[in-house]
């Protein structure tokens, strides 16, 4: 691969080391501090003279996101002889890579996890004013590091690449037809990536981008998390997938929707996510006891441990975090509280209840 970067350039206070991706217009490299050895981080660099003002946007645009499932940004420097982004640097995969090695979809709890995580990272951005407008797994890194996919948390998954982050109708129109990534399936014939997970209505010019589409793309990534393939025309992921639980039939309709039909918050999502796995009859779980409540995250009373709302016990000091835990008759295993639907084997919870 041919590139205007080489390992060892300095750029700012740091030296690069290795290649990480391409895209049209830029480059993301491996950096180390010059100083501080063991300080890692990823760098953004233009490789084409118009990107530079997309690179100041996004470092804008991210700096004022601070939280766990959004990708941090460490400096910028637009005007530089060498213009740069810093970013941390997350360690594993991108969502499109989990997705092309598991062709025939993902297991429910690891779904789930990646579902809260970016539905999370959205409404951060969009209570900030933001719009992502290029949301699809390529732009979705998962923080794994040398532990396994089963081990993911909902902090670990970040949504990144908020370069286009622009203000005007004619300036996203622009670069969606300069950057629209060409991906080829297995029967070689092309796909426009970026375009894929484009509402409708923003394509065709009808509306600007919102975060109604946003969700739109959610939606098709929740439907290739659930199959490995993108939806076509009115199929749900059931159609493709037995075991898909009717509430996430449901939650994918809602997303892959006309504009006003569609969800309208990431908020929304998640509740009604809740909502529609709660058995029947079944008062919700009491929350964590003295816990702190952090970004759409819980601290553990025991540890101080970031948890979720719905977890039964802490996953990292194993303490209990509810007065009643939920278990499946059918498995053995330890679903949410809210949960319908054994989301590890499929029971339905209310019924070996009842």
């Amino acid at each position: 691969m041919i590139t205007r970067y080489q390992p060892g350039l300095r750029i700012s206070e740091y030296i690069l080391e290795s290649l990480l991706g391409r895209g049209a217009f830029g480059e993301v490299w491996q950096a180390r501090h010059h100083v501080w050895d063991s300080e890692r981080v990823a760098v953004k660099l233009p490789t084409e003279p118009d990107y530079v003002r997309y690179l100041r946007s996004e470092g804008i645009v991210v700096h004022g996101l601070r939280h766990p499932n959004i990708v941090r940004v460490i400096g910028l420097d637009p005007y530089a002889d060498t213009p740069y982004l810093v970013m941390e640097l997350v360690s594993g995969p991108s969502l499109r890579d989990v997705i092309n090695q598991h062709p025939k979809g993902l297991g429910l709890p690891v779904l789930l996890t990646i579902l809260r995580g970016v539905l999370t990272g959205l409404g951060v951005a969009h209570s900030g004013g933001v719009i992502h407008r290029d949301l699809k797994p390529g732009n979705v890194l998962l923080n794994l590091g040398p532990r396994s996919l089963v081990e993911l948390r909902v902090e670990d998954v970040k949504v990144g690449d908020f370069g286009l982050g622009v203000k005007t109708e004619n300036d996203l129109r622009s670069i969606v037809m300069q950057s629209a990534s060409i991906a080829r399936d297995e029967q070689g014939s092309q796909l426009a990536g970026t375009l894929a997970y484009m509402a409708p209505e923003v394509r065709d010019g009808r509306l600007p981008p919102d975060a109604r589409s946003d969700l739109y793309a959610v939606g098709v990534i929740l439907f290739e998390l659930l199959t490995g393939e993108r939806p076509a025309g009115a199929e749900l992921p059931s159609t493709l997938r037995a075991d898909t639980p009717p509430t996430l039939d449901e939650v994918f309709r809602r997303l892959y929707a006309r504009h006003e039909r569609r969800f309208e918050s990431a908020a929304e999502v998640l509740q009604i996510l809740e909502q529609e796995a709660a058995p029947r009859g079944a008062a919700p779980a009491r929350p964590p006891v003295d816990s702190v409540t952090l970004g759409g995250l819980t601290r553990c009373p025991g540890c101080g441990g970031a948890v979720e709302p719905e977890d039964n016990f802490c996953t990292h000091c194993g303490v209990q975090l509810v007065d009643q835990i939920v278990r499946c008759s059918a498995c053995g295993a330890y679903p949410g509280p809210f949960d319908r639907y054994c989301i590890y084997c499929g029971a339905a919870l209310a019924a070996l209840r009842g």
